[in-house]
This record gives structure tokens, sequence and C-alpha cells, in this order.
């Protein structure tokens, strides 16, 4: 029997080593904890995916928390089934000792308890994927009412842009040699003759 740890961060500037930290005291090995760092809404994760194709008749999978395995209620529910039933291997969630399904349940209550528990704490995890989808566009929409810009700031356009925009409108040189004498890309010297509608 083989333990396997997973761990998902949502992005590369968060910070995987509380989960890393639960692994270790569980005593999960280096060498058998896989880490992706991105969303939960699917499970089209290389290392998941890794991990998952690694797995075998009586492993065990560690996560620390079932928001750490995904964020889809269906696919949750899904890979679970995949794991416990098809690969018949165990899960144990470390912030749900009652979803450890290596451990000794009595029997049919135990396995609805465990199917109950995992169903409300799938859609949870759901849930607060789109409560946090929701307040991100909250959050960006209040900004742009209060004049915050997104992206990278415009550059000053150069002395000779307008200049290179002139004779580019006025057909005395093609679009490529003015954006190059404008020190700019193609793409940008003709978007920004178009705000400055010359």
């Amino acid at each position: 029997m083989a333990e396997y740890g997973y761990i998902r961060i949502s992005s590369k500037d968060q910070n995987p080593d509380r989960q890393f930290d639960a692994m270790e005291s569980r005593g999960i090995i280096t060498r058998n904890i896989y880490v992706d760092k991105q969303s939960g809404k699917d499970f089209d994760r290389p290392e998941y995916q890794k991990m998952l194709k690694k797995l075998r008749r009586d492993d065990l999978l560690v996560v620390k928390s079932i928001d750490r395995l995904g964020r889809n209620y269906d696919e949750i529910l899904e890979q679970w089934r995949v794991i416990t039933k098809e690969k018949e291997a165990n899960i144990e969630i470390l912030d749900m000792p009652l979803l450890n399904t290596a451990s000794e349940q009595d029997g049919l209550t135990g396995k609805l308890i465990v199917d109950l528990v995992l169903q409300l704490l799938a859609y949870v995890a759901e849930t607060e994927r789109d409560f946090i989808k929701r307040r991100q566009s909250e959050g960006i929409a209040a900004a742009k009412i209060r004049g915050v810009r997104f992206g990278r700031p415009k550059s000053d356009v150069s002395e000779n842009f307008f200049s290179a925009c002139t004779a580019w409108k006025n057909g005395d040189m093609t679009s490529r040699k003015a954006a190059e004498i404008a020190g700019m890309s193609h793409t940008t010297f003709y978007r920004r003759c178009k705000e400055y509608q010359m």
C-alpha cells in the first residue's frame, strides 16, 4: 500500500507551505506529493492526472481539505467514485476525518454519513468558487467606476509618432515603416493612430 498526497493552490502567488506541512505531519514522503497550481474548476490538471494513474487498490490519497481536491460539485463526486470504486483506493481528508474511507465505518449507516458529508462539502466548495468569481467581478466593476485602469499603462508616443502617422495616412509610407519610425509595434502604432484619430 502506497500513500500519496495531493496539493492544489489556485494561483502561482499562493503559498502551498501549509498543505506541505500537513502532508509531512501525516508522514507522506516528498516524492509522493503532487502539486498543481491552477483552478479547481475541473480535474484537467497535470499533477493530479499523474497521481491518479499511480493509484492502486488499497493505496491512500491524502488531501488537506475537500476544496483543495476541487471546486466543482459534480466532478468532485465523480473523482471520489473513480478513486474509491474503480481504483479501490482510499481517500483521507485531513480537515474532515469523517471522510476517511480507510477507517472502518458502521456499515451502511457509516457509508450514508460519508456520502452525505461529501456531497455537502462538494456543494460548499463549488459555491465558494462562485462567490469568489462574483466578488472579483464586483471588485473590478467598483474599481472601474472609481477610475482605476487595468492592464499595462499606455506608453507615451515618441516625437516621431505624429509625423509617421500623418505620413502613413497620406500614403507616403507603409504602416509597418511608419511604426518602425515611431518606435512601436505595428499593431500598437495602428491602434494609437486610431486613438488620436489621425
